[in-house]
């Protein structure tokens, strides 16, 4: 049932306004005389539409306080008049007009013009929203194409160097040199593939395209191999697998959960410079589990936490740590697409602390 506010300061042309919209299926929310009663309760209720009569006694007319209203609460406005010169219809014209009902009206008039009037709102909304969804999604190729040129210039710069060498002084280079260079080579191309990663799943996730392709796992010796991946990577961090169970069952996109875990150990790894041990502990209860990353490192500033999860953005802490502020987004939105929750915990110079909520099984949508 839709909620319209009278603003009529005629008594009898209001009541009896209100007695054929109740006729018709409406709810009066009120019925008020003045612009400033008018703004007031509209801020108060939010209606669904106003019927506003533009000739209002006082020092605001209803053309004023239709303004307010609308820049304000941006609700539609229908305007009742019996007769208006033409420089106040020109001065109703300057917000959008949803309809106008020329009194006296009939009571087809009525429901027709407000019907109208909801769904030319309705429908400008979604051109609205949909606009400012494109915006941001042009924002953020823009941002995507600008970090990609950034991100891949030092890799590429890098295999161009060792190629080089490769090619140039390839039959005096020893092998375990050889060897050396190509594992530099084979680093740069890894370090570009997890950058244009980022950014394709960036991208499928602001259009709403990612699709789950779950699948069923063990998931303890899934983590298992995560973490000795990642200790055969580093030499000055040792991460622990923490879990009371031998193995656990799980249905999920097992790629996804590769996806959010690696982001968030080699977050952990980056952001403890020192060295030191980083612990990825797994509870379960009947219909969900829980994955905590934990490390011991530089910390998140407070400040900064409430931009954690926003796209392209990085602590003021980081100083010369390589990072394009695409990998926490893109976590949060992988998490939430199987149905769970991330939240953090964290002091600065002492650690931070990711705790994911995922239920056991996850349902494709």
């Amino acid at each position: 049932m839709h909620r319209i506010l009278i603003v009529e300061d005629e008594l009898i042309a209001a009541e009896s306004l209100s007695l054929d919209l109740k006729k018709l299926g409406y709810e009066v929310i009120g019925i008020v005389s003045t612009g400033e009663k008018a703004i007031n309760k509209a801020r108060e209720s939010s209606p669904d539409l106003i019927l506003m009569d533009i000739m209002l006694k006082g020092s605001m007319d209803g053309i004023t306080a239709a303004h307010e209203i609308y820049q304000e609460c941006k609700i539609p406005i229908v305007y009742l008049s019996a007769y208006a010169d033409p420089e106040t219809l020109q001065r109703a014209q300057q917000i959008p007009a949803y309809g106008y009902l020329v009194k006296p009206y009939k009571i087809a008039d009525i429901t027709t013009t407000i019907t109208i009037a909801l769904a030319k709102f309705a429908e400008d909304n979604r051109r609205e929203s949909n606009l400012l969804k494109q915006e941001k999604l042009n924002k953020i190729k823009t941002q995507a194409l600008a970090t990609a040129s950034h991100d891949l210039r030092a890799p590429l710069t890098s295999i161009l160097g060792y190629t080089e060498l490769i090619k140039d002084y390839g039959d005096k280079l020893s092998t375990d040199k050889k060897e050396r260079y190509f594992n530099f080579i084979r680093s740069a191309i890894d370090e570009m593939n997890d950058s244009l990663e980022d950014l394709l799943l960036i991208s499928k996730a602001e259009e709403g395209k990612i699709t789950l392709y779950p699948d069923e796992f063990d998931l303890v010796q899934f983590l298992q191999s995560l973490v000795d991946e990642h200790n055969n990577l580093t030499d000055k961090h040792t991460i622990n697998f923490n879990c009371q169970h031998s193995s656990y069952d799980a249905y999920l996109d097992k790629k996804m959960l590769h996806h959010i875990l690696n982001n968030l150990i080699s977050n952990a790894i980056k952001y403890s410079p020192d060295g030191g041990k980083i612990d990825l502990t797994l509870q379960c209860d009947r219909d969900h589990f829980f994955l905590i990353v934990q490390d011991y490192g530089i910390g998140i500033p407070d400040n900064y936490k409430h931009k954690l999860f926003q796209l392209f953005e990085r602590a003021d802490n980081v100083g010369g740590i390589k990072g394009n502020g695409l990998g926490l987004s893109i976590v949060k939105k992988a998490v939430e697409i199987h149905g769970g929750d991330i939240h953090v915990e964290s002091e600065e110079n002492k650690g931070t602390k990711f705790i994911i909520n995922i239920p056991k099984i996850c349902h494709n949508s």
